[in-house]
């Protein structure tokens, strides 16, 4: 639960509670790293040294739901001149080390980021005789760093989130977020590390799809282009109707598949419902290709296999400059993410691979046939992965959020993969490789063609290469959801 504090702050010594003159004299209780942001806050809005604040009523370092100890909403009054309309600012608090006793972060030192390295912002444009920010962007921001806490995927500019609603849970077309570096706020040095400050930019489903087959700084750029699309400051405005391209149908020609023929997809891996089964062996087999037991323990991920992929998608990410975000896709309710796990652990680390069969015990299997499953989100991927990566002579990695498995498309340019060539499908313990040739993937794209209307689409659906030994099968999300799969 939140609770909006009018002109409030935490207390003892919160942001409300200092003096009202800007002398930045803070009580001695104050956290020094929420004293760091707020000083921040206050040199943009020294005119609002009380803002109005929703605050996390159980903190959650004493056992609460919501990661956030507080999100503050000032009045920004925009910038005529350059076309910014007055908005409202919100700010979060706690993504980053506020009070460095290792309550809710790990104190690594000043020199590296605190906790996290970040805080959120947004911009929401205020609308006419509105008298109070809506407080709905903070629940959206608690559910953003549910997320983060979770999964330890952190943020950087560029970046998207998939959300699949209307933010606010209107009728908007404002249903997705990219990621930015705020455009007022500097980075905060803190007794606990470095504060930057990343702002959520609302986009429509097809401005998401173009970051997602050309990359998310490209439409970052044409929204900054587009006054009613965000502007220079990317405010957000939940009743816009029209997408970039709707209101400038040249940018989707001219910018985006230009950028995407010259530039490829910087997106290199996603969590995903995804599946994948050895064809070429019996599935009563003891050896299946997810389940090598040894005694009674099923073969996981160790935690070498689970570097690897994470390696694997950094050495991309290093090429291109780009973090992966994999798309949230788990329940919500009203917006939020209902999920939290109170431990932290990477999104490509499964929960049981602490259990670990010695490394040197799981062999490289090549494999001679192959069937792969997606569901209709992850499926719909499969063309970017072709066309924006495969194509550019890069990788692209589906990471199972409902188990171990993972299957990486990998080119003929790609360095340190097990598959190759002469035995395109290589499987270590459950992560399968899979290598295509230009060759290949140019008929896959032709055959896989009617991904890219899914609004034609009925499930189930299978596509077959015969001769290459390889199936790919898009199934309703209920198949993946059960436990047996």
């Amino acid at each position: 639960m939140e609770g909006v504090r009018p002109g409030g702050g935490p207390p003892p010594g919160g942001p409300g509670s200092g003096s009202g003159s800007g002398s930045g004299s803070f009580p001695s209780l104050f956290p020094p790293g929420l004293h760091g942001i707020y000083g921040e806050c206050r040199r943009l809005y020294p005119d609002q040294p009380n803002p109005l604040q929703v605050t996390a009523i159980l903190k959650y370092w004493l056992g609460g739901p919501d990661p956030l100890d507080y999100v503050s909403m000032y009045r920004n009054l925009g910038n005529p001149a350059l076309n910014v309309p007055e908005h409202w600012h919100y700010v979060t608090f706690g993504l980053s080390d506020l009070y460095g006793d290792n309550r809710v972060h790990e104190f690594t030192g000043t020199d590296g980021p605190s906790g996290f390295g970040f805080e959120l912002t947004f911009r929401l444009k205020r609308e006419t005789g509105e008298s109070a920010p809506p407080t709905w962007p903070a629940e959206l921001m608690q559910g953003l760093a549910r997320y983060v806490f979770q999964s330890e995927n952190t943020f950087c500019s560029g970046d998207h989130v998939s959300w699949h609603s209307p933010l606010d849970n209107s009728e908007s077309r404002i249903q997705h977020m990219l990621l930015t570096e705020d455009p007022q706020m500097q980075p905060v040095q803190t007794p606990f590390g470095v504060v930057t400050f990343l702002q959520i930019v609302g986009v429509c489903t097809e401005e998401l799809h173009a970051a997602q087959q050309w990359n998310g700084q490209g439409i970052l750029e044409l929204l900054r282009t587009v006054p009613v699309a965000g502007g220079p400051w990317l405010i957000t405005d939940m009743r816009r109707g029209e997408t970039i391209f709707e209101i400038d149908p040249h940018l989707q020609q001219e910018r985006v598949d230009k950028g995407i023929e010259t530039d490829g997809s910087n997106l290199s891996g996603v969590s995903a419902k995804c599946a994948w089964d050895d064809l070429s062996r019996p599935p009563e087999d003891d050896e299946d290709s997810r389940s090598i037991c040894i005694g009674t323990q099923p073969r996981r991920l160790s935690g070498k296999d689970t570097e690897q992929i994470r390696e694997t998608l950094r050495r991309g990410l290093e090429i291109n400059s780009k973090p992966v975000l994999p798309p949230i896709n788990t329940q919500r309710q009203n917006g939020l993410n209902l999920d939290r796990a109170p431990s932290r652990k990477d999104s490509l680390e499964s929960e049981s691979s602490a259990a670990i069969i010695p490394h040197e015990l799981i062999r490289t299997r090549q494999l001679e046939s192959v069937h792969l499953k997606f569901n209709q989100e992850s499926g719909a991927l499969i063309p970017l992965c072709l066309r924006g990566r495969l194509l550019h002579g890069r990788h692209f990695t589906y990471k199972s959020i409902t188990g171990d498995t993972a299957i990486t498309f990998v080119s003929t340019g790609v360095e340190g993969a097990f598959a190759t060539e002469e035995h395109p499908y290589a499987a270590h313990g459950p992560w399968l490789q899979i290598l295509l040739t230009e060759e290949f993937v140019e008929r896959m794209l032709e055959d896989l063609e009617d991904l890219n209307s899914p609004e034609e689409f009925k499930l189930p659906k299978e596509y077959s290469w015969p001769e290459k030994k390889l199936k790919v099968s898009i199934l309703p999300d209920a198949v993946f959801d059960s436990p047996l799969h």
